[in-house]
C-alpha cells in the first residue's frame, strides 16, 4: 500500500461556530460547506487546504459518537491521568477562565519550573 495524499483531517470539537474564527480568522481557512450526517449524530465543517480538507465535527445529540468521544477526553480526565502518574497539579479540578474555557494548572514543581496551563474551549 501507498498512501497518496491526505483527503481529510477530522477534528471533534462541541461546537462548531466556536472555533471556526480560529480557522477563519487567524488560519484563513474558509469553511466551504456543512452537511448534518443523522445516521451519525453529527454535523461537518469542511475547509479546504489545497487538495485536502479540515473537517470540524460536532455532535447533534449527547449520546453521539463526537460528544461521547470529547466526554472522554476532556480536560478532567486529563488530570485524572496526571494525577495517576504522580503530577501535582495546583488544580485538581478545572475552574473557569477567559473566553468561558475550563482551565488548569500543572504545578512547575512537576515541570522544572514551567507553569503549564491546560484549557478546554
Amino acid at each position: 500500500m501507498k498512501i497518496l495524499k491526505i483527503d481529510h483531517i477530522g477534528i471533534a470539537s462541541k461546537s462548531i461556530d466556536q472555533v471556526a474564527p480560529f480557522w477563519n480568522a487567524i488560519l484563513g481557512l474558509p469553511i466551504a460547506g456543512r452537511e448534518t450526517v443523522q445516521e451519525q449524530k453529527a454535523t461537518t465543517a469542511f475547509l479546504p487546504v489545497g487538495e485536502s480538507e479540515i473537517e470540524i465535527l460536532e455532535s447533534t445529540a449527547p449520546d453521539g459518537a463526537i460528544a461521547k468521544f470529547i466526554e472522554s477526553r476532556g480536560i478532567e480526565q486529563a488530570l485524572k491521568e496526571l494525577k495517576e502518574k504522580g503530577v501535582r497539579l495546583i488544580d485538581e479540578k478545572p475552574r473557569g477562565g477567559a473566553g468561558g474555557a475550563k482551565i488548569a494548572f500543572i504545578h512547575p514543581k512537576s515541570t522544572n519550573g514551567i507553569l503549564v496551563e491546560l484549557s478546554e474551549r
